[in-house]
C-alpha cells in the first residue's frame, strides 16, 4: 500500500509541476503599447499587435540587490551567570 501511495505521489507532483512550467510560458500580446489578450486580438484582429517581450526573472535593481545581500550584524557579548 504505501509504494502505491508514494507512485500516486510521485505522478501528481510530475503533473502539476508540468502544468505550471507550460503556464508560465504562454506568450504575452501588446496592441499599441497597451497589453492585450490573445481573445482581444481575435476579436479586434491583428493589427498593430506585437509578442510582448519576456523581462528576465533574475535582474534586481540596485535597491533590491542591497536588500537581498548579506550583512554583517554585530551584537553586544552578554555576560550572564556567576561571572557578573
Amino acid at each position: 500500500m504505501n509504494k502505491k501511495t508514494l507512485s500516486i505521489a510521485a505522478a501528481i507532483l510530475t503533473i502539476v509541476g508540468g502544468t505550471a512550467a507550460v503556464a508560465a510560458e504562454l506568450p504575452t500580446y501588446e496592441a499599441n503599447g497597451l497589453p492585450v489578450s490573445p481573445l482581444q486580438v481575435r476579436v479586434l484582429g491583428a493589427a498593430h499587435v506585437e509578442q510582448q517581450v519576456a523581462a528576465p526573472a533574475t535582474v534586481a535593481s540596485v535597491h533590491q540587490a542591497k536588500v537581498l545581500s548579506p550583512r554583517k550584524v554585530t551584537t553586544a557579548d552578554v555576560t550572564t551567570g556567576a561571572a557578573r
